[in-house]
């Protein structure tokens, strides 16, 4: 009887050399909190957007500033007077200093874009942990895409070496005249397609380490594979209303997009300001020298308020609101459009979940049949009621229904961690739990190359 593919997978890896420690999934994760661009892109951009709110309050702060003038003149005078014309020339510098200090005692715009900044760095730092959690899910989705993808070389080589030994026995019986030559050219073209299938498998394998790389950087060492055991439980609570509730409270893409629709409603009072007038007081004190023939040396203090009260701008102020409207109403219908896209996701994978349970309990029973089957076949063949083909498609039926059961394993955990996705809840803990069913022992080497 043949070893279930688990076993083989195990089999395959005694003859390799030693390799340097595997990494786990946590392992993995940590290297691309590190180097994941992605993400260091969305750190910055949360701290770029946290500037706004100093800025903001400057509008709101005295602003003082000192001007000072440095002139050399050379002046000629013409005239005439009633005792005659004069002609005069002079030559002279001017300096003067001025320093002033502006206050806003009044501006409704300034206030309103204060408190707006509030919601656009909410908004900032709600993506920026979604960004978080979206990482944790491409990690875990590119970790287990290199294992699925590994299944699929070992799948292809065992079905290389039994289709060679399919072709080797048709061979012989050809020779001792108990089959045709047609037996002999079915089994060579299905050895040939396996190793079709596991050049293009291995290229795929490649692929997937690369796309892993992406996130985590040129790494080279082995994964540690799932193993054998892996415990098989619904969501808890198993309620898919409470995990679509608890989405709408905490997931980070609607906070973001609650907070943007925040932002853009005070906009529309923003841009609505410019009917209202604005009230600066000025305060300072001038310095003025000139080394003229004739002048006049000033220190002038001053202080005041000055009032602003728009009038007409050309309808300016009217166009920018109607238009902070528009995008008002753009954010509300992205918040819920953003709602209606969490909802799916929370009942996609609270579904996926489940079906992968019964899934993975089904592909354990269609292994159990496929290798029935190829027994019977394989005896069949022997008493002559069944044919080569016969054997090769039960023996490729069985090295697939190997195969299906390990993906569907990877589809149960990949569903989970969306789960949690959907719901923010996802975090290094939840991907521990995860990672405590690899094996360690059991590893995928990188690329020689």
């Amino acid at each position: 009887m043949r070893k279930p593919l688990p076993v083989l997978i195990l089999s395959l890896l005694f003859w390799l050399p030693a390799l340097t420690s595997a990494e786990d999934l946590i392992q993995i994760y940590d290297l691309a909190v590190e180097s994941d661009p992605a993400l260091r892109a969305a750190e910055q951009t949360l701290f770029a957007t946290r500037e706004v709110k100093p800025q903001a309050r400057a509008l709101l702060l005295p602003n003082i500033g000192v001007n000072a003038t440095a002139d050399y003149q050379n002046q000629r005078l013409r005239g005439n007077t009633i005792g005659g014309g004069f002609d005069r020339s002079d030559t002279f510098s001017t300096q003067g200093v001025t320093a002033v200090l502006n206050q806003s005692v009044y501006n409704r715009a300034n206030w309103i874009t204060l408190e707006q900044t509030d919601n656009v760095i909410a908004q900032a730092e709600a993506e920026y942990r979604d960004n978080q959690i979206e990482l944790m899910v491409r990690t875990t989705e590119a970790y287990f895409q290199v294992l699925r993808a590994a299944d699929a070389v070992t799948v292809q080589e065992s079905l290389v070496r039994a289709n060679e030994r399919q072709l080797e026995q048709s061979k012989q019986r050809f020779e001792v005249g108990l089959v045709a030559i047609t037996d002999v050219n079915e089994s060579q073209a299905a050895y040939d397609q396996s190793r079709a299938n596991l050049i293009n498998a291995q290229t795929l394998l490649d692929n997937a380490w690369e796309a892993l790389r992406v996130i985590v950087g040129p790494i080279n060492v082995p994964l540690a594979r799932l193993g054998d055991k892996l415990p098989l439980a619904p969501p808890e609570p198993n309620d898919i209303d409470v995990w679509a509730d608890t989405a709408m409270r905490n997931n980070y893409g609607i906070i973001a997009a609650a907070e943007a629709a925040s932002a853009a409603k005070k906009g529309i009072e923003i841009e609505r300001s410019g009917h209202y007038p604005t009230v600066d007081l000025q305060a300072g004190y001038d310095v003025a020298r000139s080394g003229a023939e004739f002048n006049t040396d000033s220190d002038t203090g001053f202080v005041g308020l000055q009032l602003s009260v728009p009038i007409f701008q050309g309808g300016a102020v009217t166009s920018r609101t109607r238009q902070a409207g528009y995008n008002f109403r753009a954010a509300q219908d992205r918040l819920d459009q953003t709602r209606r896209q969490v909802t799916n996701q929370v009942k996609d994978a609270f579904r996926g979940i489940s079906s992968s349970i019964e899934d993975v309990k089904a592909r354990q029973a269609a292994i159990v049949s496929a290798r029935s089957a190829l027994e019977s076949t394989q005896a069949g063949l022997e008493v002559g009621t069944r044919t080569q083909v016969d054997v090769l498609n039960s023996q490729r039926n069985l090295f697939q229904a190997e195969f299906d059961y390990l993906t569907a394993r990877y589809a149960y955990i990949i569903n989970g961690v969306k789960l949690h996705q959907a719901t923010s809840t996802l975090t290094r803990d939840v991907l521990a739990k995860g990672n405590s069913w690899l094996d360690p022992s059991s590893l995928v080497p990188p690329p020689s190359y």
